[in-house]
């Protein structure tokens, strides 16, 4: 048997599929644009600090990213150092070394994680976009405002130095989350026990004829 399409409804057949193309075309752009997981502990450009970026928050859709090492802990008075112009007065005296820098970023449109960066060296935090191109490095792209922008180069490490947090975060030996990025605990397994029904009030007797 042969098949033979006819020029209108050759049209329509064209109609319909060429759509359909088009969001497969653009469903399969979409896929290729989920940003590059950058989780993996980084020496900063400068040399003076380990950062260990992870995935964080609700569904790990997040980025965050925690001092990990410090080139020089401690401060003038061979005290360990505290993020002491940090405008919270309550984080004013937690340690430096495990403090959380990388506040939470989220994937954009351009396959690149953006948000806020904690700088505890003047205690404001700035817009940051951070991304991985090549195996090993981090790009780190810092903003005070739109046109003021600065890039650094984080090289991922895999060995581990003298004072460096190993251990996983929050956990004894490892860096601190932030409140606002603490991980939201499971749901308890298993149902509560019913509560009974409450009883209904016996009917009132009828009343004498």
């Amino acid at each position: 048997m042969t098949f033979r399409l006819i020029p209108g409804r050759l049209r329509s057949w064209r109609r319909a599929v060429l759509p359909l193309a088009a969001l497969a075309g653009l469903a399969g752009a979409a896929e290729a644009a989920a940003p590059t997981d950058p989780s993996g502990t980084y020496l900063t450009e400068d040399g003076r600090a380990r950062i260990r970026i992870e995935k964080c928050g609700p569904g790990e859709k997040h980025v965050c990213g925690y001092v990990v090492w410090l080139k020089v802990p401690l401060n003038d008075k061979n005290q360990p150092r505290v993020d002491f112009k940090n405008p919270d007065p309550k984080k004013q005296a937690r340690p430096s070394l495990g403090h959380q820098l990388i506040l939470g970023l989220k994937p954009n449109a351009d396959a690149r994680y953006e948000g806020k960066i904690y700088n505890s060296e003047d205690g404001k935090s700035y817009d940051v976009t951070i991304w991985t191109e090549t195996p090993g490095e981090l790009t780190v792209r810092g903003c005070l405002i739109a046109f003021l922008c600065k890039s650094q180069t984080w090289t991922k490490v895999a060995d581990v130095l003298p004072g460096q947090l190993t251990a996983p975060t929050n956990a004894a030996g490892g860096p601190r989350t932030d409140p606002e990025w603490l991980t939201a605990k499971p749901a308890a397994t298993g149902s509560a026990p019913a509560k009974p029904a409450a009883a209904k009030p016996a009917p009132k007797p009828a009343a004498a004829e």
